[in-house]
């Protein structure tokens, strides 16, 4: 007999705290009783199962067999030959060979018909077990095991679950602790993990902080559950504007395009639903504030907030904002785009290090040549935004 408050109280506790359904972890001790019992009882190759009722604390245990006949088994007088994988005429490939007859685990058809008249092929038998409650320490020990590994993976399962749902959201946690580099970061139920090439340049945590990334993958291995993390992600600024501007989060303002070089400059393009809102004013929000908001938590990074278009000279020319163009040419065959800029604009069209034109052709998916007002070719930037030649690279 079981403590039935004792269950109670912790089923209560890891459903709520975990997550855990009751079912799961009554699942879990189930099958550790019925390995206790089966080490301590039982025979080798035998099906045993528990059933506890929760009512009384009592348990029963039953041994399963499944009906086979010749065409699922095959027995110990045939010969091995037989027993080889054949390959199957029409498709090539290898069958399995046929498990072994075992009476602990099989029951013939025939003999199944004598207890279940309407027994069928795979159906399964219940046979009714002695009880009995004194278990030697070795298996005792296997069922504690048996309940702790099972309800691991029944929290694993919970923590996919919930952590699934939210993949492709922002999620907050506190910084556990810093190692070669990656941040572990504790979200509560699980373990997010924030690499070294996922952070922005230049941002320090210490253990303790409040950190907020963006959850771009929920990978179940058999090590563990690992929430992947990223600060540098381009829908990481996508979705803090969500957060600040409700037009975005209503749908009202659409965020089209987000090129960005995390920690130092991000170009985002946006464009309305409604003709009556302005999508750029929206993102900047009344003095500036929401898009301050946002530079705030990327450490200072410069937003340029530009609005989407369909006509591709207009879009590829606010792409290059500030700079402006004197004239935008656009080869259709080859998706490339020639700017011509003045003398005075040059260094802006192109920005520091080649900054501006890479994340241009990188936001509007343009390949972008860049020339001056005489002609002659100043830059270019592919559409992956990699700077394939560069003159004029300052700001």
């Amino acid at each position: 007999m079981f403590d039935l408050k004792v269950i109670n109280s912790v089923l209560g506790e890891l459903e709520e705290e975990r997550g855990i359904p009751r079912d799961k972890v009554i699942g879990a001790i189930e099958s550790a009783l019925a390995t206790a019992y089966k080490k301590e009882y039982g025979k080798h190759g035998q099906d045993i199962r528990a059933k506890l009722d929760l009512a009384t604390g009592a348990t029963e245990f039953a041994q399963v067999k499944t009906v086979v006949d010749e065409s699922t088994v095959r027995f110990e007088d045939e010969e091995e030959e037989e027993a080889a994988p054949v390959s199957d005429v029409e498709t090539g490939e290898e069958e399995p060979a046929l498990p072994r007859f075992d009476p602990e685990k099989h029951i013939l058809l025939a003999d199944a018909k004598f207890i279940k008249r309407d027994a069928q092929l795979g159906d399964e038998l219940v046979f009714p077990l002695e009880n009995q409650t004194d278990y030697g320490r070795i298996a005792a020990q296997t069922a504690k095991q048996v309940i702790i590994q099972k309800i691991r993976e029944a929290e694993k399962v919970s923590v996919v679950a919930e952590y699934g749902k939210r993949e492709g959201e922002i999620v907050s946690g506190t910084v556990q602790r810093m190692e070669r580099g990656n941040i572990f970061v504790d979200l509560g139920r699980a373990t997010g993990i924030l690499p070294f090439e996922e952070q922005i340049r230049g941002e320090r945590f210490r253990q303790g902080e409040r950190l907020r990334a963006y959850l771009y993958q929920v990978e179940d291995s058999p090590r563990g559950v690992y929430l992947r993390l990223s600060r540098a992600h381009p829908q990481f600024l996508a979705k803090l504007f969500a957060v600040e501007a409700p037009e975005v989060q209503n749908g009202v303002v659409v965020v089209k395009s987000v090129a960005r070089e995390a920690g130092s400059r991000s170009k985002i393009a946006v464009a309305s639903t409604d003709p009556h809102v302005d999508p750029v004013g929206s993102m900047v929000g009344q003095r500036g504030v929401r898009v301050s908001t946002v530079t705030s938590e990327l450490g200072g990074e410069k937003i340029d907030i530009i609005e989407w278009s369909e006509d591709p000279k207009a879009y590829i020319e606010e792409a290059l904002s500030p700079a402006r163009a004197l004239s935008v040419d656009i080869d259709e065959a080859e998706h490339r785009a020639v700017v011509t800029v003045a003398d005075d604009q040059q260094s802006l069209a192109i920005g520091r290090g080649g900054q501006n034109v890479r994340l241009a052709a990188k936001l509007t998916g343009w390949s972008i040549d860049i020339v001056g007002a005489h002609g002659e070719n100043i830059a270019e930037a592919d559409k992956t935004g990699e700077v394939v030649a560069e003159q004029a690279a300052t700001e």
